[in-house]
Parts: structure tokens; C-alpha cells; sequence
């Protein structure tokens, strides 16, 4: 018990400290045991925190992936299990977590991109899979665009879902689609970018591992930039 305590302790400090990405390493050379600590974090009160978690969740699992898969489909199972109104839970950090393993992790993202997928995915005839809550979903939206930053092929099939995403009622979710539809290169996506181009809202957005603010006029001419290759016109 006092060991566990100690691991939990040193793996929070290193999220929360200035040089936590050199740090990576040593976690993922941690194994199983940061496993616990790392999904306490997820709700820990700092977002910086939590979103180094994601991070690190990242490099752990892949790492277990390479040596013991099992225990890796465990971790993924878990999270899918938070997601569950049976939990009993909310599932916080679950989508951006599991998408950020399916970045590093080449057999997670192919046996598990689906389910992140299903999650932004309303589908009358599987109700339990969409996240009808805004906060969960905003972070299964941002693991779509995550994941499309690596693997683009295995989130394609999400432009139907994306583009209905772009006019959600929630800033962030818009936000976190248009990012996604420009990393996909989605000319469909064209239309409903233009008219968010005069949006100045803002929204918190972790990328490239840092938190940024952006407004979504910002995200919708980036998105555009990066679908047509050309940069915005200055007013």
C-alpha cells in the first residue's frame, strides 16, 4: 500500500511539473503500476494536469501494448466501461485517453477506433454508443481530431458526423470540428467553416501538447487554410 501511495505521488508531481515531457520515459518504464495514478489524474483539479495524463496514458499503454497487449485491451475496456451508463460513473479523460493510445499504439487503434468513433455518432438504433452530454462529448470530438493527426484513415468515415458537429450548440464541440475537418482535409466542411469565420468565442484547445486559446474564427480559418491551401485573406 505504501509503495502504490509513493508511485501515485511521484506520477503526480511529474505531471504537474515544468519538465514533465522528459519525464515520459521514465513512466512508461513504470509499467502497469502508473496505471492507477494516471487515471486519478484524469480528474485531477488542474487542467493541465489532466491533459498531461492523457498524454501519458498515451506512452504507458503503448509501451504495455508492445509487451503485454492484453493488459493494454484491459485498460481500453476500462475506459469503454466509464463510458457506460451501467458504470454508474462519468468517464472523464475516457475519449481524449483512448485516442491518444490509439495515436501511439498501432494494434489499439485498430481494434478500437470504432468505438471512439460511435461515441460522436448518433445512431437511433445503438443509443448507448453517442455521448449525448456535451462535456463527454466535446472530449470523444477532440480525440477524433487527435487521432486524424496520425491516422487519418481510421476517422474518414467521421465526416457526416463532423459536419453536423460544426453547427452543435456547444462553442467547444464546433471548435474541436472544424480542427478535425481541416486535418482531414474535408472540402465539405467548406460552406459551414465560412460561416463561422466571424465567430470570436473562445474555447480551450490541448494541442501539440500545450493548452492554447483559440477562437473558433481562428480554428474555422486554419481548418480552411489547411482544406484548400491557401492561406486567409487579411482584411
Amino acid at each position: 500500500m505504501a509503495r502504490s501511495r509513493e508511485i501515485k505521488r511521484q506520477v503526480l508531481d511529474l505531471l504537474a511539473s515544468d519538465g514533465w515531457e522528459a519525464g515520459l520515459g521514465d513512466l512508461a518504464d513504470l509499467g502497469q503500476p502508473a496505471v492507477a495514478p494516471l487515471f486519478s489524474a484524469l480528474c485531477n483539479a488542474a487542467p493541465l494536469v489532466r491533459w498531461h495524463a492523457v498524454t501519458g496514458f498515451g506512452v504507458v499503454i503503448a509501451a504495455l501494448a508492445n509487451t503485454a497487449p492484453e493488459k493494454a485491451r484491459v485498460v481500453m475496456r476500462r475506459f469503454i466501461w466509464s463510458l457506460n451508463d451501467e458504470s454508474g460513473g462519468i468517464g472523464w479523460g475516457a475519449p481524449e485517453a483512448m485516442a491518444e493510445i490509439m495515436t501511439t499504439s498501432p494494434l489499439i487503434a485498430a481494434e478500437y477506433h470504432n468505438h471512439l468513433l460511435a461515441y460522436i455518432h448518433e445512431d437511433h438504433c445503438r443509443p448507448d454508443c453517442y455521448l449525448e452530454y456535451a462535456p463527454l462529448r466535446r472530449g470523444a470530438v477532440w480525440g477524433v481530431a487527435r487521432l486524424a493527426q496520425v491516422r487519418p484513415d481510421l476517422v474518414l468515415r467521421a465526416e457526416p458526423d463532423l459536419l453536423c458537429a460544426l453547427e452543435d450548440c456547444d462553442t467547444v464541440i464546433r471548435g474541436l470540428s472544424a480542427w478535425a475537418c481541416g486535418l482531414l482535409g474535408l472540402a465539405s466542411a467548406l460552406p459551414k467553416l465560412g460561416a463561422m469565420s466571424q465567430d470570436q468565442s473562445i474555447l480551450e484547445l490541448y494541442r501539440d501538447r500545450e493548452l492554447q486559446e483559440k477562437t473558433l474564427a481562428i480554428l474555422a480559418a486554419e481548418a480552411v487554410c489547411r482544406i484548400t491551401g491557401h492561406a486567409p485573406a487579411q482584411n
